[in-house]
């Protein structure tokens, strides 16, 4: 979002993935392009875009520092965790020791091409959950968004033919809030950032919060070829938006 760039290098560099000598747009930055009225509404309402982008950063950072936690312990690890995610890791250690999820660090952190729709990307993990063979996409938002959908259909498409045993999909969602005891409301804290969202009573103005505690939900999402043809469609306008830039990169 709100990317410039100097030179089709730049451009190569934040948009996509060199393979084999050939530059691929990544699937994450082709989605980019559908409208995220959250967002919008956010950045409107911040003291100012800067204020607003390191806020945004800061919250990637703590994204990262619970993906790379989590991912660890898929692969039985004992990572240390930093304070500040405690609360969802522990959360998740729970959810493992409680549900039984297989991998290996061939499936962590793999790279997806799909040289026919001419897309990469990379994805969180492959596993085995329930006896199904899957892609596992790990989030760190408030809800299980349906936007998800679009971006592990790419994945799944890249990866059927390579995985004839390729079942399913997954998001696994981990996060962290505290409860008011008063009312029920959550207060969400991330990025430096703190969310409230109303409880039973919209009238409680002296809330009284809990401890942190983690949140951990797993969807599966078998479904996903109609949102691939939604990929198809935000692929074309990126592409029609960036052509420009992929021209000169030689990509059209």
């Amino acid at each position: 979002m709100f990317d410039n760039y100097s030179t089709p290098e730049a451009f190569k560099e934040k948009n996509g993935y060199l393979i084999d000598g050939v530059w691929y747009p990544r699937v994450t930055k082709i989605i980019s392009v559908k409208a995220k009225p959250a967002l919008y509404y956010y950045y409107a309402e911040a003291p100012s875009f800067r204020a607003a982008q390191a806020t945004t950063e800061k919250s990637a950072e703590e994204g990262t520092m619970v993906h790379e936690a989590a991912e660890a312990m898929l692969l039985g690890e004992n990572p240390d965790v930093p304070a500040i995610i405690r609360p969802a890791i522990d959360a998740f250690r729970q959810f493992l020791s409680e549900n039984n999820i297989l991998t290996n660090k061939e499936y962590i952190e793999r790279r997806i091409l799909s040289r026919d729709h001419r897309y990469a990307g990379t994805i969180d993990a492959m596993a085995l959950i329930g006896g199904k063979f899957g892609v596992l996409d790990i989030k760190t938002s408030q809800a299980v968004y349906r936007d998800y959908d679009i971006q592990t259909s790419a994945y799944m498409e890249a990866l059927k033919d390579e995985f004839e045993t390729l079942q399913t999909r997954w998001i696994l969602r981990i996060d962290q809030t505290q409860t008011c005891l008063r009312c029920g409301a959550t207060l969400r804290s991330k990025g430096g950032r703190e969310k409230i969202k109303r409880g039973r009573s919209a009238l409680c103005d002296n809330h009284e919060w809990s401890q942190m505690q983690g949140q951990v939900e797993l969807q599966e999402r078998p479904y996903w070829r109609d949102d691939f043809e939604a990929f198809l469609g935000a692929k074309k306008l990126w592409e029609w938006e960036n052509s420009d830039w992929l021209k000169k990169v030689g990509y059209l």
